[in-house]
């Protein structure tokens, strides 16, 4: 056979060069596709984790067996060891400021009484109650009546967790959300390692929320949306965790050829099971928790449903399957449908038991000895409906205006932040230690660096996605776009930028797969990989000396009244 670019023998007739059809790979060159390695069939469907080097720990000195047990080792000691950074000051100070800070006036003593009745009862009016419980000795003005409340109970219940074993004080009610700060660090590191492949990676994600602004502020402040966010979390790694291993059952069932290699199969992709997949089931539980919490959970369980669906769709093609998404209907659909939703449901139904089990609960018998069409619905689901259908009601019809509402366009340029806390000291009390006033702030803000560095590895993770067909960057957007996304159906609602921390764990993964692309590719040159390196690290640096900036104003440290004005980068932040 002549190759078709050969020349022609002498003598032979010369002949019109038919044109050869290109596949749409080739002519997707031209817009950046590459097509991926020729692979095997089991490697791609998992593939498999690098090899941990020693190399960084021989240059340290320690012999060849020591750096090799702890370069084993680093795949949970990296976690860890992120995590604890992350955690200590995060609980540092944690009951300061001695106050009722922002929205904490609801859920704190929510949560109390949650513990106390198993439902949330009647309190004072702010003014009233919040100097009662601060006061020494406490006054505790709860009542037994039920009171109408705008979120479901879980939130509630942990932060009530803190406060069983400390009390009702600021430490008590901040305690658990910055325990589930610190987890959601350390599962972060984890969820990156699989996604990427890396625990370098996996664990500069970590690192990179651990300096985030706005995970530090809410971790150490009694509100639901970082109870929201960790359940969120949890929910994606256990769906990354049963990809793999259902698409490894799957290599496990093709035929190896006479060669010894494996091969796609068309009987094996179309027919082969993934058997039961408790992760699923685990993730379903999960995001029931973040819908009980706060209900734009439900948005995350749509979206990721239809991920984990397309997920199977990929891995029956891969293996073979001729019509892969029949095949996921006949072999998949119902475990996705049955270990997501159902199980998401029951568990939020499980959450409402304090309510059931009351007499006082707030609309607790509405049902009671109602007929009509639905009478065959027993009567504490009724009543269940009816109070939540008032809180839907009460939810999408809040218009109050509010000094520091914002639009979800500004959200990721951190157009409008919110101010949990301020005080003025003068001069000479509570570390003011000038001639002129100070200010303590606690600001909701977003590490700037940070979140601008996001924006950018969006766009590039939008064109990894679209033309290099990455399902990694795929995962991380339906991630962004279930937590920000809804919110654009709301704009007239009143609305705060720190509702976006649900999805700054996909945000930092969006920045650390922008910065793994910056490292280049194993292949690349010396000297690609070492500007490569440099560029990723000094972004890294400053993104942590941004944090430490303006930790002060995260914290709320007393600085001079000119120190904090120099951190208010826009005017819309003050």
């Amino acid at each position: 056979m002549i190759h078709e670019n050969a020349p022609a023998l002498a003598g032979e007739p010369q002949q019109a060069a038919k044109p050869q059809a290109v596949s749409w790979e080739r002519r997707l060159r031209r817009f950046g596709y590459e097509e991926p390695p020729r692979t095997s069939v089991r490697d791609r469907l998992v593939v498999p984790f690098s090899e941990p080097g020693s190399r960084v720990w021989r240059m340290l000195g320690l012999s060849p067996l020591a750096a090799g047990r702890l370069a084993r080792w680093s795949g949970w000691g990296g976690p860890l060891l992120v995590a604890v950074l992350a955690g200590l000051p995060r609980f540092w100070h944690l009951g300061r400021p001695r106050a009722v800070v922002f929205d904490e006036t609801y859920y704190a003593k929510d949560a109390w009484a949650l513990l106390r009745l198993g439902y949330e009862g009647t309190w004072p009016d702010r003014k009233i109650a919040d100097p009662q419980i601060l006061a020494d000795p406490q006054v505790i003005p709860l009542s037994d009546t039920g009171s109408f409340v705008a979120h479901p109970p879980t939130g509630k219940w942990v932060i009530a967790l803190g406060e069983w074993m400390f009390g009702l004080t600021p430490f008590g009610w901040r305690f658990m959300t910055a325990v589930l700060g610190t987890l959601s660090v350390l599962m972060l590191c984890r969820t990156g390692r699989r996604l990427f492949r890396s625990t370098l990676l996996g664990c500069l994600a970590g690192a990179l929320m651990a300096v985030d602004g706005l995970h530090y502020v809410m971790s150490r402040t009694a509100l639901l949306d970082l109870v929201v966010m960790f359940f969120v979390l949890a929910a994606f790694g256990c769906l990354l965790i049963d990809r793999d291993r259902a698409r490894a059952r799957l290599a496990a069932a093709l035929p190896v050829a006479e060669d010894g290699r494996i091969r796609p199969d068309a009987h094996t992709g179309d027919r082969a099971g993934t058997g039961v997949r408790p992760w699923r089931l685990a993730a379903g539980f999960f995001l029931g928790l973040a819908s009980s919490t706060k209900w734009n959970g439900l948005y995350f369980l749509a979206f990721f449903v239809v991920l984990a669906l397309l997920w199977d769709v990929g891995a029956r093609r891969m293996a073979g399957a001729r019509r892969p998404y029949r095949a996921v209907l006949r072999k998949d659909f119902g475990w996705s449908v049955m270990s997501l939703v159902p199980v998401a449901v029951v568990t939020y139904l499980a959450t409402w038991t304090g309510w059931f089990v009351s007499d006082n609960g707030y609309g607790r018998h509405w049902a009671d000895g109602r007929g009509g069409t639905w009478s065959w619905i027993p009567a504490p689901l009724r009543s269940l409906w009816h109070y939540e259908y008032g809180v839907y009601q009460f939810n999408v019809g809040l218009h109050a205006p509010h000094k520091y509402e914002s639009n979800p366009w500004s959200w990721p340029s951190l157009g409008r932040p919110v101010l949990f806390h301020y005080e003025s000291p003068k001069p000479g009390k509570d570390g003011c230690h000038t001639t002129i006033d100070c200010s303590q702030t606690i600001l909701a803000l977003g590490t700037p660096l940070l979140w601008w560095s996001a924006c950018c590895a969006l766009v590039y993770l939008l064109y990894r996605w679209a033309l290099r067909r990455d399902w990694r960057s795929g995962a991380i957007l339906c991630a962004v776009g279930a937590g920000y996304l809804p919110w654009f159906l709301y704009q007239d609602r009143t609305i705060f930028s720190f509702y976006a921390v649900v999805f700054v764990p996909y945000l930092c993964l969006a920045v650390t797969m922008t910065l793994g692309a910056l490292l280049g590719p194993p292949g690349a040159t010396h000297k690609r990989r070492t500007h490569g390196a440099v560029t990723a690290g000094v972004l890294v640096l400053l993104i942590a000396w941004n944090f430490i900036y303006f930790f002060p104003i995260y914290a709320g440290q007393t600085i001079p009244y000119a120190d904090w004005r120099a951190r208010m980068w826009l005017d819309t932040w003050i």
